[in-house]
């Protein structure tokens, strides 16, 4: 937990039987049970496929290898509507105990206890099947810190530091508790509209089969497949600095869901994300903030001495309330915060005991661009080395639709469509609400009201 960048394992997972998940293999065990693919196109915009923009189809994992393998059987099946050399598919975020309920002792074939976590298994995991080209667009979990098992294929990681924040544009639309996107389309990025991106230090990693990734807290991540079908597996692990992060993130909803909610809406400003159910109503935020409130303080008063161990009954109870994307009911209450805190020594973890992390055959550092070694994955063009203006390039829709309401098509306020005073003209510009909400709900922003909230709370 030392560890404060990226780094990837090697030779660690060797005995799990979970190397055994290709698709091919998990096909047999789910024995014909629909899960949902998120489609996406290969064609590359300069907007990034958010999942508001994708198309979702439930199919069989034996249909997925049939689309993705090119057989006839699958122009009348779920994938007819799309054709393997256009579309990608992903069967993101599920959760193994939900995919596997019915199967309980599968979840003992993946053994992050091997890492130091005493407990966890597959039934705190969340597994990932796509095809080539599948991606999730660059963006930060506010929660914990990642682990990620490569079982087939290979995937390619494009990581940032939390220090890059401001350069990525963050934003909150779509919105997704616990997750904040870039507005960045990392694999194509729009340096006309997005130029502080050039500032950015990406690290960049593809990740092999029996190769595990360690994502460090708060730092954005891409990912693509970049083989004809991949599968992967991973755990986000708890933190102490989640207590806040639930308090900054009950801000974010309040505030989101109330300006949003306002807003006259528009079938082309789809802000929520298709893993949020539904907008909460302003009483059930509050009554959501309050509670992470109190949780933030009960933790505080009852955090055990750095000396003392858990004890086996707080050991036993690992649940599901890691999972990044379950979300809290009204009646929420974080069962012993001891579990977060305390239970794998997070909070007894001091960095400076560790000199010098042993970096070598078996852990590799990810480093930035210009550093990477061929061991960890191929080298990406650096992002500082693109042109400043896109050639041939063109405004996505989204860009234009949601932020241009009085503008002409350019997504730019030309230089003679200023005032004489230098500032925009009043009649070629209108900021939107989400213009505002970017701002508003901007992580620094958030951070600073959640101090200022824990500080009148805490009178």
């Amino acid at each position: 937990m030392s560890l404060q960048q990226p780094a990837v394992f090697c030779n660690m997972v060797g005995n799990w039987p979970a190397l055994h998940w290709n698709v091919k293999y998990l096909s047999a065990v789910l024995d014909g049970k629909t899960i949902e693919f998120r489609i996406g196109s290969k064609t590359m915009d300069l907007v990034p496929q958010f999942e508001t923009r994708c198309s979702y189809v439930k199919a069989t994992l034996e249909e997925f290898l049939a689309w993705s393998s090119g057989q006839p059987s699958c122009l009348s099946g779920p994938f007819s509507c799309f054709e393997y050399s256009k579309y990608w598919a992903y069967a993101d975020y599920k959760y193994i105990a939900r995919v596997f309920e019915d199967k309980a002792e599968i979840f003992q074939d993946i053994r992050w206890s091997d890492f130091g976590f005493p407990g966890r298994s597959g039934k705190e995991s969340t597994l990932w099947i796509g095809s080539e080209g599948a991606n999730t667009p660059c963006h930060l979990d506010s929660y914990g810190c990642n682990l990620v098992l490569q079982v087939q294929g290979r995937k390619r990681w494009h990581l940032f530091p939390p220090g890059d924040t401001s350069f990525l544009y963050p934003t909150r639309i779509p919105y997704e508790e616990s997750s904040v996107f870039s507005k960045v389309n990392i694999a194509k990025p729009d340096l006309k509209r997005f130029p502080e991106f050039r500032n950015t230090t990406a690290h960049v990693v593809t990740l092999s089969p029996g190769q595990v990734l360690l994502v460090p807290r708060h730092w954005w991540h891409y990912v693509e497949s970049v083989d004809p079908i991949t599968v992967s597996i991973n755990s986000w692990i708890e933190l102490d600095a989640d207590h806040e992060a639930r308090v900054e993130e009950a801000i974010t909803r309040t505030l989101v869901c109330a300006i949003k909610s306002a807003e006259n809406p528009s079938d082309e400003d789809i802000w929520l994300n298709p893993t949020e159910v539904e907008a909460t109503s302003h009483e059930i935020n509050l009554q959501y903030l309050n509670k992470a409130v109190s949780a933030y303080f009960k933790c505080q008063k009852t955090s055990v001495p750095e000396q003392t161990r858990p004890s086996s009954t707080e050991t036993e109870r690992v649940t599901s309330a890691s999972q990044k994307r379950r979300k809290k009911q009204v009646g929420w209450e974080p069962e012993g915060c001891k579990l977060l805190t305390h239970e794998f020594g997070f909070s007894t973890f001091k960095a400076e005991k560790f000199q010098k992390i042993p970096f070598g055959p078996h852990l590799i550092q990810v480093l930035p661009q210009s550093q990477e070694t061929s061991s960890t994955g191929a080298v990406e063009s650096d992002y500082r080395d693109l042109p400043h203006e896109n050639e041939g390039g063109h405004f996505g829709k989204l860009h234009c639709t949601r932020k241009q309401l009085a503008m002409s098509n350019d997504c730019e306020t030309p230089a003679n469509q200023m005032d004489s005073d230098g500032s925009p003209n009043a009649s070629q510009t209108a900021l939107s609400t989400n213009d505002l909400l970017d701002c508003l709900v901007n992580p620094h922003v958030i951070s600073l009201v959640a101090q200022l909230l824990l500080e009148r709370a805490g009178v």
